[in-house]
């Protein structure tokens, strides 16, 4: 049996989640499990996940989302893959912003034909990140 996205994405059945900018294509694609999906930011939240077609948005949203990010909660980016529906974001540019926030990268997946993630955490104390694409700020 094949995992699903989600299980893939470490989803947990009846998280708090919150979906930005969401789309209804990549979001069935994830075959998620039944969530406790907030429609506004408040609280902390486990899993948040951010659809960005351009850099613009990411930059826009992420610190928004960042704020609601439970301290081992799980920030996903979304964007097309291969400068598909006009995006100027590839992985080098998704990096970065993460980084330029304080969050650093781990999982990265394929959601659909069209749409690629990558999954953010805040850094472990203690640990050296280095990424030729961000740096954590001071």
């Amino acid at each position: 049996m094949e995992k699903t996205v989600a299980i893939k994405m470490g989803i947990k059945p009846g998280s708090p989640a919150y979906f930005a900018g969401s789309d209804e294509a990549p979001i069935a694609a994830i075959n998620l499990p039944d969530l406790k999906i907030l429609k506004s930011l408040s609280g902390k939240i486990d899993y948040i996940h951010l659809f960005a077609k351009d850099q613009k948005k990411m930059e826009e949203w992420f610190p928004k989302l960042k704020k609601h990010l439970a301290i081992n909660g799980m920030l996903w980016v979304s964007w097309p893959k291969a400068k598909q529906l006009g995006t100027d974001l590839n992985i080098k540019e998704v990096i970065r912003i993460g980084y330029d926030h304080g969050l650093v990268e781990s999982t990265a997946l394929s959601i659909n034909p069209v749409w690629s993630a990558l999954k953010f955490t805040y850094p472990k104390a203690g640990k050296e990140y280095n990424n030729s694409y961000g740096k954590l700020p001071e």
